[in-house]
């Protein structure tokens, strides 16, 4: 299994609205490294969903349904979307605040590479961002 990180702003595309769908089409992703990490991802991979620019925390997890295919709101066969569907809300949003300060996560793409959209994590990264989600 892997994992995965990926953002969208609120305003544009939020946890809620994800959870009201039940599943979506990760589409816009217009950034090829971005869209080599949607190209990896496996049916049944977990992935953290991050508001970006509003919140900035990261708010649940996800999973892949449905493996990379051509993005439908383009023609361009370079552009590829993944299904994804919510399975969890963190009982307590992870801010990047507290990411940035949690020793385990100094190396993680959130923090060196923050404009990327969709990241991988380590087993690890992903573990200790579920935990930080869950404490009370």
């Amino acid at each position: 299994m892997n994992y995965f990180l990926v953002k969208s702003e609120p305003f544009k595309y939020s946890w809620d609205q994800f959870n009201k769908d039940g599943q979506t089409f990760w589409d816009g992703v217009r950034n090829y490294q971005a869209r080599n990490n949607l190209k990896s991802m496996q049916k049944g991979d977990l992935v953290l969903f991050y508001h970006s620019n509003e919140g900035k925390e990261v708010v649940g997890i996800a999973k892949v349904v449905n493996e990379s295919y051509q993005d439908p709101t383009t023609d361009d066969e370079r552009w590829v979307v993944v299904d994804l569907a919510p399975v969890e809300t963190f009982h307590h949003p992870v801010t990047l605040e507290t990411i940035k300060a949690d020793e385990y996560l100094q190396n993680i793409a959130l923090v060196k590479q923050g404009r990327l959209s969709v990241m991988p994590l380590k087993v690890e990264e992903f573990d200790r961002i579920v935990a930080l989600g869950a404490a009370i």
